[in-house]
């Protein structure tokens, strides 16, 4: 366990009082705001095998202060570390295998911290960077589509305090390499905070230390994490546990660290834990992180997938499907974001299409087609189509999430969703689900201890469906993915024949069939070249895909949105 001066000793009082800083303050630059995209050599040349944070949170003057002991292994020659970290929080000391590095041998002019090692590595050389810093962290504008830190009071006027960083990434409070594949293999957190106040964090609980003036430090050790996963989460939490027996065999610890006066509230929400657990241990596989937790804490945020400790900000809402649908999709997040984490952010839809699909294959799993029906739709509704969602080569977070900078936005969420809810009935759900647990576990039948966290792409997700099939379905993912606007049914009547014709984007082939309903019979039109024709007198009732099986153009949800779009554009000031 890390020991450091600053986290033993009181805080230091202000000589001059400072403004605190506010929303969107201090500001970022460019250069922090990149996550992921194309790296430095310098990050594809280590493999990150350990980190050893230690925080201290200071509510009184918003400021974070930290030590961060990183060990490296060389994959190829290195003479520099290539680190991301916000220059809010500016490098005070920096030593190298227990060595003090002259400042000459470091530069953070852009959040991008260039460290020329006092030697230079070859292939397999080991290296352990420490790095002291501190100072006032981002405060994010909208948590958590906003990224940053929040400073919040607790209804009764305690602090209370959230990092959460998935948008401009784990730079914005501790040194990291800002890119998916850049976690590193262990990460154990020493968390100082004031007194009164706890620190629920990633993985599993160390043990508590009660320091000279009365503050604690919170010390968590957690495998593989998800580098924007890391989170501090303080406030002066309650907890409700349990333990969870599971259809494998092992038994899993849960925790829900939530504000004093909301036991009941609090009780309820820990209730759908095991059912939840059970939804996803039966359908995709074994929770990944069971030796550690299942672990959720109450934010001042509304939500995001910090790996086993979910923030969760939705308030207890209840909706008709009965459950929160916000703890569940955090929670997804678990198999699809941390288990399986996308390679690049172009391959963000694993996370997220995936992530909203649980929620309507969950209301599936207790309620049956109907309520699956009905969240399904409501999905539908959000597919937006302005840009597609993978481009087959290296996007930061941003490229993809934000629509004004060309991205899919929230098409990766519901667009994605409805891709896998197309393929499902493509290929049927046995394939679907072996398939995914292709793409989380790598492997069909996962098991407590027969599997690691693991990268997944989208090109191997085809190559999956390819093995699990036999069949080559390029062209289903060509269009769903690689295209902006939705295949469209063109229909045309010669007598009694009715004739379908896929009109895809790309114009490629589309042999996707499709269910037609004429009167009170449904038959299936195999459209192998792209069109099938069936009989259907004039006078015939015809119902297209009735059971909504198919993701395909609707113009009456394009004039529904663009009507939206009008009433919204009323309702903004001048």
């Amino acid at each position: 366990m890390l020991a450091s001066s600053f986290l033993c000793a009181a805080p230091a009082i202000a000589q001059t009082a400072k403004a605190l800083p506010g929303k969107g303050e201090p500001p970022l630059t460019a250069q922090t705001m990149i996550s992921g995209g194309v790296r430095p050599p310098e990050q594809r040349a280590v493999r990150f095998d350990r980190a050893d944070l230690s925080f201290e949170v200071l509510p009184d003057t918003r400021e974070l202060n930290g030590i961060a002991v990183l060990d490296f292994t060389a994959t190829a020659p290195l003479a520099r570390l290539v680190i991301d970290l916000d220059k809010n929080l500016p490098v005070k000391a920096i030593a190298i295998d227990g060595k003090p590095l002259s400042p000459a041998r470091w530069s953070n002019p852009q959040g991008q911290l260039v460290i020329t090692l006092p030697r230079p590595l070859k292939a397999g050389q080991k290296v352990s960077a420490k790095i002291t810093y501190g100072g006032t962290p981002h405060v994010a504008v909208r948590a958590p589509w906003d990224t940053g830190v929040v400073w919040a009071r607790t209804p009764d006027g305690r602090p209370w305090f959230a990092t959460t960083t998935q948008g401009y990434g784990c730079d914005l409070f501790w040194p990291c390499l800002d890119y998916p594949m850049g976690e590193p293999g262990v990460v154990t957190l020493h968390i100082t905070v004031p007194k009164g106040l706890k620190a629920p964090s990633n993985g599993v609980l160390l043990g508590v230390d009660t320091l000279p003036d009365g503050r604690t430090r919170w010390n968590w050790r957690t495998k593989h994490p998800n580098t924007y996963a890391i989170a501090l989460n303080v406030g002066p939490y309650e907890v409700v546990e349990g333990k969870y027996k599971s259809r494998f065999g092992n038994t899993i610890p849960m925790f829900y660290w939530y504000l004093p006066g909301e036991k009941e509230k609090a009780e309820g929400l820990f209730a759908e834990f095991a059912p939840t657990l059970d939804f996803f241990e039966s359908t995709v596989g074994p929770f990944p992180f069971g030796d550690e937790k299942l672990g959720v804490v109450e934010t001042p945020h509304k939500g995001m997938e910090h790996q086993t400790i979910n923030a969760y900000g939705n308030e207890y809402a209840k909706a008709p499907e009965g459950f929160d649908w916000l703890f569940q999709h955090e929670f997804s997040h678990e198999w699809f974001g941390n288990q399986l984490t996308n390679v690049d952010w172009d391959d963000f839809w694993l996370h997220e299409g995936y992530g909203s699909y649980m929620q309507p294959s969950y209301g599936r799993w207790r309620e049956g087609e109907a309520r699956y029906a009905v969240m399904m739709d409501a999905q539908r509704g959000q597919i937006a189509n302005k840009a597609p969602i993978v481009h087959d080569r290296s996007m930061t977070e941003q490229d993809v999430y934000e629509e004004a900078k060309g991205g899919p936005g929230l098409d990766i969420y519901m667009k994605g969703s409805w891709m896998l809810h197309t393929l499902r009935n493509l290929i049927g759900d046995k394939a679907f689900w072996d398939v995914t647990r292709l793409a989380v576990y790598g492997r069909t039948d996962p098991k407590p201890g027969n599997f690691a966290p693991r990268y997944g792409s989208t090109k191997e997700y085809e190559g999956f469906v390819r093995q699990v099939t036999g069949k080559d379905y390029g062209w289903f993912f060509n269009v769903y993915l690689r295209q902006a606007a939705l295949p469209e049914i063109v229909e045309t009547r010669v007598g009694d024949q009715l004739t379908l014709t896929w009109k895809v984007p790309g114009g490629g082939p589309f042999p996707l069939p499709v269910e037609v309903q004429v009167g009170d019979k449904i038959e299936t039109l195999p459209m192998t070249d792209g069109s099938g024709t069936l009989t259907a007198p004039a006078d015939a009732h015809v119902v297209i895909d009735p059971w909504a099986k198919v993701l395909k153009r609707s113009v009456a949800i394009e004039q529904f949105r663009a009507w939206k779009a009008e009433q919204m554009a009323k309702k903004k000031p001048n």
